[in-house]
């Protein structure tokens, strides 16, 4: 049997934690400053985090090992992160944590919809179903009635 840590799901759940984290400490960090700075703040965090990460599990790469057309998507994910993250910031600014995670969380159902449009990923009916739930649940979420 596979350690839990080496499952797909476990890192999943991780990163929906600390997503929920970041929507919790993001709110109450940017109380008093304007978004945009917060997000530079939080993305100088994240690099230093990262770079102390891959210092000490020693894995640096060589650069000139990565092929160009995966720094291409790399630095195109990069832009969509950095965008995504200043609206994600300036609508936490604006709302209420509350009702804004589950609107970026729409995500998940973009996701699905891409990856059959573009990447040729396949889902089956109860796929749909939960994406469809999915959607669902986070207008629910969001609505303010």
């Amino acid at each position: 049997m596979r350690s839990l840590m080496t499952t797909w799901q476990f890192w999943a759940l991780l990163s929906a934690a600390f997503a929920a984290l970041t929507a919790i400490f993001g709110k109450i960090g940017i109380e008093n400053v304007n978004s945009d700075f917060a997000t530079f703040v939080r993305t100088i965090v994240i690099l230093v985090t990262i770079a102390a990460i891959l210092t000490g599990m020693g894995n640096w790469q060589a650069p000139l090992s990565v092929s160009t057309r995966t720094y291409l998507f790399l630095v195109l994910s990069g832009l969509a992160t950095g965008a995504s993250w200043l609206c994600y910031f300036r609508a936490l600014k604006i709302g209420d944590a509350a009702r804004v995670a589950p609107i970026d969380k729409l995500s998940v159902v973009m996701v699905a919809v891409f990856g059959v449009a573009f990447l040729g990923e396949r889902l089956s009916v109860p796929n749909w179903l939960g994406v469809a739930l999915i959607a669902a649940g986070a207008v629910l979420v969001a609505y303010k009635g």
